[in-house]
């Protein structure tokens, strides 16, 4: 076997100096603090069956799609999927990708030419700045949910566009509806009017409002046809896996012959196209029930939100009306220690280190779910408090 470069070694040493070395722990049966499975989806058995009687119908008793969706990988649940959920989010066309990551970067990799600008927020997930980084456009962070700092910068680079007489250029907006490390959202309603004062395309990614906020805050909000595109990540509320960018029909056309990770890669197994359509139908069917999972949810967050204030708690966590949470710990030792001493009472509490989130900003990041008991909710932040007054 070749020797491992030393230069490899050394980042290696580094992050473990740091306290920051990853690694993958098996599952285990604590309880659930910590997944993205905010309604329980992922074993729902329901969905589970409803998948199969579906594939059966389809006559697709396959484990893989063969190939890519331009080469013998599209089916035709493939298709009806992608007109189920165009219809129900009141969108011109919807286009599956394999994953979240897969859809950020084949979305932002390809749209935005030489010349154009892209417009992120800093907060932004990291699949959303790789593919930034690939484009070939100017790229700009602003201030998290800053809406006063984008509106500086759009006035600053049309001044400078008009000055050099260059041609028209594209500016693309980028944020997320809520975000992963916050669990906080902008003000979308104000940041679709900057758009089109300025003439920006708004690109919206609701991975973490799918499911929690019904089918996502754009279309709750209703403010589809404000959006250029509007990004679905499946693997966390809906429970399963894949990934769905929404837009025109044009926006589909162009990134099934100029996205990479759509093109260059073989399709979803069937059985990962199914689960999906099988979920959103029973997503769609929970937004209009009576003792609904979302319901349930909301109801765990505004128990641990209430708790949260009672045991004088509120100074040490960021401001969400989302499923997650996040009390500030500084520090990747201290945080860690933190997130063990929960593990051994018995709750499922993961600790985010620097560098995933800056320096100093380091947080247990509690994830709520339907599921979640009042007496389990309000168990876990009284431990947190023991913890935090020793």
């Amino acid at each position: 076997m070749n020797s491992f470069p030393q230069k490899l070694h050394n980042k290696l040493k580094e992050r473990k100096s740091n306290n920051a070395f990853r690694v993958m722990n098996s599952s285990n049966n604590l309880i659930d603090f910590s997944s993205n499975d905010y309604l329980g989806f992922s074993v729902s058995e329901e969905i589970y069956e409803n998948t199969n009687t579906l594939l059966s119908s389809e006559n697709l008793k396959r484990n893989g799609a063969k190939g890519s969706r331009l080469l013998t990988g599209n089916y035709s649940l493939y298709n009806k999927t992608e007109e189920y959920l165009s219809k129900i989010y009141r969108q011109e066309a919807a286009l599956l990708f394999n994953s979240g990551y897969d859809a950020n970067l084949g979305l932002l990799s390809s749209i935005a030419q030489r010349g154009d600008v892209i417009l992120y927020d800093e907060l932004i997930h990291a699949s959303l700045r790789d593919g930034i980084s690939m484009s070939h456009a100017r790229a700009y962070k602003f201030k998290h949910n800053d809406l006063q700092d984008v509106q500086t910068m759009c006035k600053r680079i049309k001044k400078n566009n008009h000055v050099s007489n260059a041609e028209p250029i594209e500016i693309y907006l980028v944020t997320e509806s809520v975000f992963s490390m916050d669990g906080d959202s902008p003000d979308l309603k104000s940041l679709v009017s900057i758009c089109e004062e300025h003439s920006l395309n708004l690109i919206i990614d609701e991975a973490h409002a799918l499911g929690v906020y019904g089918l996502g805050l754009v279309h709750q909000l209703n403010i589809e046809d404000k959006v250029f595109a509007t990004i679905l990540t499946f693997g966390k509320g809906l429970g399963c896996h894949g990934a769905a960018i929404l837009g025109s029909t044009f926006l589909k056309e162009y990134l099934v012959n100029f996205s990479r990770s759509f093109i260059y890669t073989t399709a979803l197994p069937p059985h990962s196209v199914a689960t999906i359509n099988t979920a959103f139908q029973e997503l769609v069917l929970d937004t209009k029930a009576e003792n609904s999972a979302i319901k349930k949810l909301n109801s765990s967050i505004n128990i641990f939100k209430t708790e949260i204030k009672l045991l004088g708690l509120d100074q040490h966590f960021i401001e969400s009306n989302s499923a997650i949470q996040c009390c500030i710990i500084s520090g990747n030792e201290k945080v860690k220690s933190y997130s063990e001493k929960l593990k051994e009472e018995g709750y499922d509490v993961k600790a985010i280190l620097s560098p995933t989130v800056s320096e100093g900003k380091e947080r247990l990041r509690f994830c709520l779910h339907s599921y979640n008991s009042e007496e389990e909710i309000k168990g876990v932040l009284k431990t947190l408090k023991i913890l935090i007054k020793k």
